[in-house]
């Protein structure tokens, strides 16, 4: 064995270094990023759609405030501004996100806080004002007819009664039964 080995080292080095160049290359070879260009050939489209995103307005700038979650922002009117609501200040609109108002607060003479239910804001609270609904045990006694009905007036809130559970959880709400509700979606 030695006898060959010093007779054809020659041969074996060049094997390594062919088969350690071999390794190399294959090993560059799959980390380069292949970048491949296909000519699109949609002509004027094209050329319309990116003008018309060069010519769109600018898209608001900043984050958006906690003033946008409040009960004045929600009950404004679809044509206000959806930050501070019509005729709100910025100065307000501040002030009112600052301030939040206490969960007994929301609660007014004519109804429940509906609030309280897990999935329900202040603007779907709203919708729901609006569509005569106030009572957890209104919404308690929903069939399937009714959460259809009041589903499709949820615009883009659509699917969130079934999703939330809010029948189940407005049944809990309008026995009082607050054990029952914490064990079940946690604590209000």
């Amino acid at each position: 064995m030695q006898d060959i080995l010093q007779q054809y080292w020659i041969f074996i080095l060049i094997a390594l270094v062919f088969l350690f160049l071999l390794i190399f290359w294959l090993l560059q070879s799959s980390r380069r990023t292949k970048v491949t260009r296909e000519d699109i050939v949609d002509g004027e489209s094209s050329i319309k759609r990116n003008q018309a995103l060069i010519d769109a307005p600018a898209a608001a700038a900043g984050p958006v405030s906690a003033a946008a979650n409040t009960d004045r922002v929600a009950a404004a009117p679809v044509e206000a501004d959806s930050e501070a609501g019509a005729g709100v200040s910025p100065l307000e609109a501040r002030n009112a996100s600052e301030t939040p108002a206490a969960p007994a607060e929301a609660a007014d003479e004519n109804g429940d806080d509906l609030r309280r239910i897990k999935g329900l804001g202040p603007k779907l609270v709203t919708i729901l004002h609006d569509n005569g609904v106030r009572r957890f045990a209104q919404i308690a006694a929903w069939d399937d007819a009714d959460i259809e009905r009041m589903d499709a007036k949820l615009g883009r809130f659509q699917g969130r009664i079934r999703r939330d559970n809010w029948v189940e959880q407005a049944q809990f709400l309008a026995k009082d039964d607050l054990a029952g509700y914490n064990e079940k979606y946690g604590n209000l």
